[in-house]
């Protein structure tokens, strides 16, 4: 799948690029944001920066600093031209002044370093953030295997969510699970406790105790694509404040994903999920204080656009894949999460998860 993956996405970037008139485009990555790069070459960056020369003729030269970084390159992209130079930018630039006055974008805007992005070049980040955006049919079935693993991923973290264990070793047991069944590539934050308790983050040493709310986010990728799910536990018996407040969440989720169709915008989605908790006297913590985002774009990167928030225009369209999720603050039992990966259909959405809407209860 992931060459037919690969062919697919070449065939739409040389597309893109004589529509825009390009000869050219310039594409930067690193280990940590490294879905541009990954788009138009299929060639993850791990160590330092990468930087991707891709001609419209389908030739591609990948720069980078270490040489082991460069013969990993070219042994897992047969085909590509890879080298390496002390100073990969400087030796990039020399190579496009030798393509004289030839049209040469640059890309994503965000990570370009600046002795490339201050050299006026067309700015082609918009152009393959809309190709990644919308999925191809092959594109989605490896989202769909992923949705697949984070509703699998789920069962485990459950069955690890105990009264006295640490907080790392529930996420200890995930990338086991995940790692023995061909997942390499998790991102995944949690939380646990109750009302003091304002967000997810990276596991610590704490242990957990009856009465926890315990959350996650649970992101696997299945050949670079991934797929998002967010849900809620309590350890031992549900409060009823805590059963009150989920069922808050659940009615915002659901008016959120009603909204996901094609010519919506991603504000419609954030305005559906914000109404409720407008509508139940919880407007405060849909505000920037209290959460990021309701949700945001999902594929080669964890956390893509459109970012789901009342101020962002971008038009759904079909085959657009994106998570709704009101993660917020709740003032009585702390940090609730609960959200689902959908994708835009030509009359409605798909929901990509099939775990159960609950406020789940495990022994305590």
């Amino acid at each position: 799948m992931r060459s037919e993956i690969h062919a697919e996405r070449r065939r739409r970037l040389r597309e893109a690029m004589a529509r825009e008139g390009w000869d050219a485009i310039v594409v930067v990555g690193d280990a940590w944001r490294g879905d541009f790069l990954r788009y138009v070459t299929d060639a993850p960056a791990i160590e330092g920066d990468v930087v991707a020369i891709v001609h419209a003729d389908g030739r591609t030269e990948m720069l980078t600093e270490s040489p082991a970084e460069a013969a990993r390159l070219a042994a897992d992209c047969p085909g590509v031209v890879a080298d390496w130079a002390p100073d990969p930018v400087e030796e990039v630039e020399r190579r496009l002044q030798r393509l004289g006055n030839r049209r040469i974008a640059l890309a994503p805007r965000q990570a370009l370093p600046m002795g490339l992005a201050r050299d006026g070049r067309p700015d082609g980040t918009d152009v393959i953030d809309a190709l990644m955006r919308r999925k191809s049919p092959v594109e989605l079935e490896a989202m769909r295997r992923a949705a697949a693993l984070a509703d699998d991923g789920y069962k485990v973290f459950m069955k690890a969510a105990r009264v006295g264990r640490h907080e790392y070793e529930l996420v200890a047991d995930v990338e086991a699970w995940f790692r023995a069944n061909g997942c390499a590539d998790n991102f995944m934050i949690m939380g646990s406790g109750g009302q003091e308790v304002r967000g997810m983050r990276p596991p610590n040493d704490r242990r957990l105790q009856r009465g926890d709310l315990v959350t996650t986010e649970l992101t696997p990728a299945v050949n670079g694509y991934y797929a998002q799910i967010c849900r809620t536990l309590v350890i031992g018996e549900a409060s009823a404040e805590q059963k009150s407040a989920f069922a808050i969440w659940r009615e915002a989720l659901e008016a959120g994903i009603a909204a996901v169709k094609p010519g919506a915008t991603a504000a419609d989605v954030a305005r559906a999920e914000n109404d409720v908790f407008r509508r139940h006297g919880l407007g405060d913590y849909v505000t920037s204080e209290y959460t990021r985002v309701r949700g945001h774009g999902m594929g080669l990167f964890p956390d893509a656009t459109p970012a789901i928030l009342e101020d962002v225009t971008t038009v759904l369209e079909p085959d657009m894949t994106i998570i709704v999720h009101p993660n917020t603050y709740h003032p009585v039992v702390g940090y609730l999460v609960l959200g689902d990966a959908v994708r835009v259909t030509e009359t409605g959405c798909e929901v990509l998860c099939k775990t159960p809407r609950e406020l789940f209860v495990v022994p305590g």
